[in-house]
């Protein structure tokens, strides 16, 4: 196939031009040798004839503009019927500056050289052959017409190519910055999910669970005369106890999927079982100290770093076991992941330690990340957290 520049406005011109060149050229050779009465006038003008009608076909072809082939054959053809208007008349000499850019446009770089070349030499040799004797001026015409052919279509494939480049380039961008903007937003929409939840479990829901207690002590310190006020206060303890059902119902539904009525614990259970059955690790979860009930915040970027820490594993490691261990000691939640795989050097992090980094850190926490190649990996985040009693 053909691999040539898309045709712009410009380029349409100098075609049309490059067409209008030859056949103007073609048709001074023939109008020169009637008006010199040459002897073989008659033949000059058939023939030019011929190399018109012969190029002319070229551009209706659609093969010319597909097929290397086909166009080194169409060139060919053009080629034969000029060399031999060459041999009638030293005006077809002229003839082969538009042939030129032709075989450097349809062929391929080496063999549109080639064919330059050998054009120059048919003009310059058949040129002396008129003349009866070689002078080397007759040969500056040719081999600079060559000369100035091959560095401008050079030259233009040249930036075309940096012009493709630089579009597929641009066209890249683009598309990165789109995904880039989607996936800003999907974090946007998360974060301020996240945020919505939190609110309404440390507003709503509080609130209502002490309206409740208090309505239920209420409840036990009324006289049993007071049968009204007691039924009263029964409603507005079942409408509060409703709307906390209710606030509890909006928190789930903000929440992230995984930790979708569940604890962090049983979440990280279910992570290290399910990486077990569908892939060729052993993936065990150990808890040690009190859990506590942590805010949404902290619950979701450890479940996050836990499920990146074991992908990587999985997918890099080469391990065949995983220890992922939750401890809850001191004030802190630490997360850590070994696992005994070919392990990697640590100080080049890619893209998910350094997105574990940043939800560590966001939440004043730190990520460490120890390995050595060839003895396994241990990756450990460390959350300070201030227990809430829920209600």
């Amino acid at each position: 196939m053909i691999t040539t520049p898309a045709l712009t406005p410009t380029s349409r011109v100098l075609t049309w031009c490059l067409h209008l060149l030859l056949f103007a050229l073609l048709a001074l050779a023939a109008v020169r040798a009637v008006a010199a009465d040459a002897p073989r006038a008659a033949a000059v003008v058939a023939t030019a004839l011929a190399c018109g009608a012969v190029y002319a076909v070229g551009p209706l072809l659609p093969s010319v503009k597909t097929s290397r082939r086909a166009a080194a054959w169409w060139l060919l053809a053009v080629g034969v019927v000029w060399l031999a208007l060459l041999a009638l008349t030293p005006d077809g000499v002229w003839v082969a500056f538009p042939l030129y850019f032709l075989q450097l446009h349809l062929l391929s770089r080496r063999q549109g050289l080639v064919a330059v070349i050998a054009t120059a030499l048919a003009a310059i040799t058949a040129f002396a052959a008129h003349q009866g004797a070689f002078v080397p001026a007759a040969a500056i015409g040719p081999v600079l017409g060559a000369a100035v052919a091959v560095a401008v279509v050079w030259g233009y494939q040249a930036l075309y190519r940096e012009s493709e480049r630089r579009r597929n380039l641009i066209k890249e961008l683009t598309a990165a910055h789109a995904d880039l903007a989607e996936v800003q937003h999907e974090a946007g929409v998360l974060a301020e999910r996240e945020r919505l939840a939190h609110e309404i479990h440390d507003t709503l829901a509080q609130g209502l669970s002490s309206i409740q207690l208090l309505l239920v002590a209420a409840e036990r310190t009324l006289p049993d005369t007071a049968g009204t006020a007691a039924r009263y206060v029964e409603q507005a303890r079942q409408a509060a106890a409703d709307n906390l059902a209710e606030a509890r119902r909006f928190v789930v539904a903000l929440a992230p999927p995984a930790l979708d009525g569940t604890t962090l614990t049983d979440a990280l259970k279910r992570l290290c079982a399910t990486t077990s059955v569908r892939h060729r690790i052993t993936a065990r979860f150990h808890l040690s100290g009190t859990p506590v009930p942590l805010p949404t915040t902290h619950e979701v970027a450890l479940l996050r770093i836990g499920q990146a820490a074991l992908a990587n594993t999985v997918r890099h490691a080469e391990a065949s076991t995983a220890e992922v261990a939750l401890s809850y000691l001191g004030g802190y939640v630490t997360l850590a992941v070994v696992d005994d795989g070919i392990g990697f050097d640590s100080e080049h992090s890619g893209f998910g330690l350094t997105a574990m980094r940043s939800r560590a850190e966001a939440l004043a926490g730190t990520l460490t990340v120890g390995s050595v190649p060839g003895h396994g990996t241990t990756l450990s985040v460390r959350l300070p957290v201030e227990p809430k009693e829920r209600p």
